[in-house]
């Protein structure tokens, strides 16, 4: 096996580093988050970190980089305190890795791809039309992650459309079966398929 030490990892070229460590911990979730600002431009951007923080009450969060620089995203949320997470799927990948490009807050990621807004249910912020997984989330908290600088941010969910297909009947969403992606580092993109469903374990008596 290759070996990397903390010396290793710190004197590696910028790129091939970044590449290492953002592939090392596995399959990332990949979404995009849509907001929309109090002067109703849509914002919207790909993120591989949202997490299932709990089920009672319905809480995910998600990693925002430093806000040394814009973050659109994060402004439109403290703005109005609402955001739409969207499961992406294989046949959008190319539109939703684009919306990682840096545009001006002037400038909605909507309008420079194929991706369409949806509106449901008088929720502020827009929805990802078609997108199999839609969660409408209300803010609720942050935390400040010293080490890097970043933003822990937690919101609760609204609202939670799922195509039926994908619904099994004890809850579970199986999301094989809208080739929805996953994200491999930075760039990689895979479409998992479903190998098995194992029962909740118990200690062997």
């Amino acid at each position: 096996m290759n070996y990397f030490n903390k010396e290793d990892i710190n004197s590696l070229e910028h790129l091939y580093k970044i590449n290492l460590i953002n592939s090392c911990a596995g399959y990332k979730s990949a979404n995009l988050i849509a907001t929309k600002s109090t002067d109703a431009i849509t914002n919207l951007a790909i993120f591989s970190s949202v997490i299932h923080l709990g089920s009672s009450p319905p809480l995910l969060g998600f990693i925002l980089r430093p806000t040394t620089v814009p973050r659109d995203t994060y402004d439109n949320i403290m703005e109005t305190g609402y955001f739409t997470i969207n499961h992406i799927h294989e046949n959008i990948l190319k539109d939703a890795h684009h919306t990682s490009a840096k545009y001006d807050k002037s400038v909605s990621e909507f309008d420079v791809t194929d991706l369409e807004t949806a509106y449901k249910d008088n929720f502020y912020a827009p929805f990802v039309k078609n997108s199999p997984v839609q969660l409408g989330m209300k803010y609720i908290e942050e935390y400040d992650i010293k080490a890097n600088n970043t933003k822990l941010v937690i919101g609760e969910i609204q609202g939670l459309y799922i195509d039926e297909k994908l619904l099994e009947n004890d809850g579970f969403i199986n999301l094989s079966k809208g080739a929805i992606a996953t994200i491999n580092g930075l760039d990689g993109y895979a479409i998992p398929n479903l190998k098995e469903r194992m029962d909740y374990q118990r200690p062997i008596k």
